[in-house]
């Protein structure tokens, strides 16, 4: 999207990313620590169909993907689901989303992976009586969860090569983890229990609805278009790539699972992982899952930074009320001060919010994330059929039919938030309410700003 008449910038991103560094992000961001925790919930909703469950959420992440490499190669610049809002639906509707992004969507997901990885982080650190000495465990996990973020923050701050080796580090040595696992789980004799009816405790739609989140994050890979090597090509192969590795590693996990636990096995798990791997390490099994674990959140802590900070970066280049924000730093290579910015704002988040509070808040962010996501569909959608998208590389096979179902699932992911939201009121979402109420007021400001 050109920028506009209002911004004066001194640098801006080149194209440094490889389709190495880019598949690295989006596997990076997707696999968190969410197959870990969902696997026996799937296997309690959908018993013997699990897997088909697995298929059925890549296959809806593979659609999705193929979407947004659409709209990529056709507007391939900073700040991804902002621009194609903001070219499909106009400004207002771009900058509703990156500003709920900026206060809300980035810093809880941020948030609560990093408070993820120091639930798994601090059992390394305690003594053989799992006690941490002085200082509660609640305080050494906040502590462990900022310096993460602060961490990882810095690195990327530094510059953009050191961020990208550490987002490739990172996944490679996650991949290797998951494979290593599976491994273990397919060394071991097929367990033969069988799973009742009576033991299905969960329903099929709220474990697709677990699914989908745990295939969420592919998109951010579209943040950095501006910053791919031939994006006319590697856009596309970058995010197909990276969702069909996911999807693969994914259905290899969960088979692994099954084949040395059994239905009721995993069904029945607290820790599904640890259980497989303690078959052939015992009681190391633990402390490794605990590591892979933290690497796994590590990846994805630097990936959701990583991008985060261009959608801020593309947000301050085209409305002049947050024009300060659209500055990249040229020696660097990164949008330093977007990034500053999402640290602190998300390091708030994790000092003011108590643990509990913050999963909720991040479950509440749910309906912003999928609704955002519904209305990119949409937008495809109007740019096609306005001729806004002759430059595309790609071109999203079986149109609108793909589009409509990458939005109504999208839909469906929105409803089952709000529906969590009415049943589970918290100060959150007054919260949330709050920063919507203040960013109609800085969005009218900034609206009157364009008009001068």
């Amino acid at each position: 999207m050109p920028p506009s008449d209002s911004q004066t910038p001194s640098a801006g991103p080149g194209q440094s990313l490889s389709l190495l560094d880019t598949t690295s992000i989006t596997v990076g961001i997707i696999i968190g620590s969410a197959v870990y925790k969902i696997a026996p919930l799937v296997v309690a909703g959908a018993g013997e169909w699990s897997l088909w469950l697995w298929v059925a959420g890549g296959a809806v992440a593979l659609v999705g993907a193929m979407c947004y490499a659409e709209l990529a190669t056709a507007f391939p610049h900073v700040g991804g689901t902002y621009v194609y809002l903001s070219e499909g639906l106009g400004r207002n509707v771009g900058f509703a989303f990156a500003w709920t992004e900026f206060w809300i969507v980035r810093p809880g997901n941020i948030g609560a992976v990093a408070f993820v990885l120091a639930d798994y982080a601090v059992p390394l650190f305690s003594r053989a009586d799992g006690s941490t000495g002085a200082i509660s465990q609640g305080s050494v996990a906040a502590l462990i969860a900022a310096l993460s973020i602060g961490g990882l923050a810095v690195l990327n701050a530094i510059g953009l090569k050191a961020g990208t080796r550490a987002q490739n580090a990172l996944t490679a040595l996650k991949l290797l983890g998951l494979l290593l696992l599976v491994a273990v789980g397919f060394s071991v004799s097929p367990s033969r229990e069988s799973l009742p009816s009576t033991a299905l405790n969960g329903s099929i739609s709220l474990a697709l609805i677990q699914i989908m989140f745990a295939y969420g994050g592919w998109a951010d890979m579209s943040f950095v278009a501006a910053e791919v090597r031939h994006p006319e090509r590697n856009i596309l192969r970058a995010l197909v790539l990276g969702t069909v590795t996911v999807t693969v590693i994914y259905l290899l996990v969960n088979a692994a699972f099954l084949h040395a636990l059994g239905l009721a096995g995993v069904a029945a798990s607290q820790a599904v992982a640890a259980d497989v791997l303690s078959l052939r390490l015992g009681t190391w099994g633990a402390k490794a899952i605990s590591i892979l674990v933290v690497i796994s959140c590590l990846g994805a802590i630097n990936g959701m930074l990583f991008t985060g900070a261009r959608v801020f970066y593309a947000l301050g280049q085209h409305h002049p009320t947050l024009r300060w924000l659209g500055n990249w730093n040229e020696q660097t290579g990164v949008p330093l001060r977007s990034l500053v910015m999402q640290t602190v704002v998300t390091l708030a988040l994790v000092a003011i919010c108590r643990r509990e509070g913050f999963e909720r808040l991040v479950v509440f962010t749910a309906p912003f994330y999928w609704g955002f996501i519904a209305l990119v569909a949409v937008s495809q959608i109007g740019l096609r059929l306005k001729g806004k998208m002759a430059a595309a590389a790609f071109r999203t096979p079986l149109f609108p039919l793909l589009p409509l179902i990458f939005a109504g699932t999208s839909g469906a992911m929105v409803y089952a938030a709000l529906d969590y939201a009415r049943h589970n009121q918290s100060v959150e979402g007054l919260w949330a309410l709050g920063v919507i109420a203040v960013g109609i007021v800085v969005g009218l400001c900034d609206w009157l700003a364009r008009r001068r």
